[in-house]
């Protein structure tokens, strides 16, 4: 999700058939990733200002779980999912969102908010926080249950944040290293718990642990809806940006249900053929993110990267 495409301006022009093949199947398919996770919000310089390290700095465990785009993809699928059991949180999406009619919208303003907060400079950072807060206090109303609800209401902003950073933990270990000690697990909900709190949550669980402790506390305030379903309905038939990106869309999709806590595919009735889908999501995304990766030579979390290692200009 935050590794968007860009081609790198120092790079050595390809030699030969095969090197040129080599470099137009890259930059098709990185124009394909930056089609889906761009184009909403605003655009963001991740190469600048020279030696600015952002809110947490290249050696942040934050900057490693976010940089893989395949997991990424499939830990923001699971986390809607997700959020969509809350009928609070849900209603706030419902009455104030076109996610009926632009589902990718949705997903590359998650993208950019993830990316930005992660590895932008710290002024686009904060200012990307700023933004958003602002948005939170015109979503306001009332659900169908008849409570009232409102996106800054710190609790609903602690589902919510949970419900994206356990996702994004979880496809992480699944995909990309299931070896990360457990310190640096506790480490990466220590960091990101600060973009929750500067957005206005309180009590944000820190570790792993905590998440676990407060994901079962959560439980009997969920509900799978009619309106949760439609969710689900929306986001299994979301067209893909381009034809050639349907396949990974399929795949990212079925990974997304298989990070959900058993629970979440319980409620939403994705468990029944749970082994059957592990079977073929894992190996398929195993082939996948390689190929993604590579594609994204010149991606946020590279550019930024370089920016954080320059000297600051004077």
């Amino acid at each position: 999700m935050s590794d968007h495409a860009g081609r790198r301006h120092d790079a050595p022009e390809p030699k030969g058939l095969a090197d040129q093949l080599a470099q137009r199947l890259r930059m098709t398919l990185a124009e394909s990733v930056t089609h889906l996770t761009t184009g909403s919000g605003p655009k963001l310089d991740y190469s600048n200002p020279p030696g600015d390290p952002g809110l947490f700095g290249p050696d942040a465990i934050c900057w490693k779980v976010h940089a893989d785009f395949a997991g990424m993809m499939a830990g923001g699928i699971s986390a809607l999912l997700l959020q969509a059991l809350h009928p609070l949180a849900l209603a706030g999406v419902w009455d104030h969102s076109t996610f009926r009619t632009d589902i990718l919208g949705r997903l590359r303003r998650t993208a950019t908010f993830i990316a930005g907060t992660t590895y932008g400079s710290r002024a686009d950072a904060l200012a990307l926080i700023e933004r958003v807060k602002t948005i939170h206090l015109g979503v306001t109303g009332t659900a169908p249950d008849g409570r009232p609800y409102r996106a800054s209401d710190p609790a609903l902003l602690t589902w919510v944040h949970v419900a994206e950073v356990s996702s994004f933990l979880a496809a992480y270990l699944r995909y990309v290293n299931p070896a990360l000690p457990g310190e640096l697990q506790d480490q990466y909900y220590a960091e990101v718990a600060q973009i929750a709190q500067r957005l206005g949550a309180t009590s944000v669980p820190r570790s792993r642990a905590e998440i676990a402790a407060y994901l079962q506390a959560m439980q009997p305030e969920l509900v799978a809806s009619e309106r949760t379903r439609e969710v689900v309905r929306v986001l299994m038939e979301a067209p893909a940006p381009r034809p050639a990106m349907r396949p990974a869309g399929a795949l990212m999709r079925q990974a997304g249900i298989d990070l959900l806590p058993p629970f979440a595919q319980a409620m939403l009735g994705f468990d029944r053929f749970a082994l059957a889908r592990r079977t073929v999501v894992l190996p398929g995304m195993r082939a996948v993110a390689p190929v993604l990766r590579w594609a994204l030579v010149n991606g946020v979390s590279k550019r930024a990267r370089r920016r954080a290692a320059m000297p600051p200009s004077s």
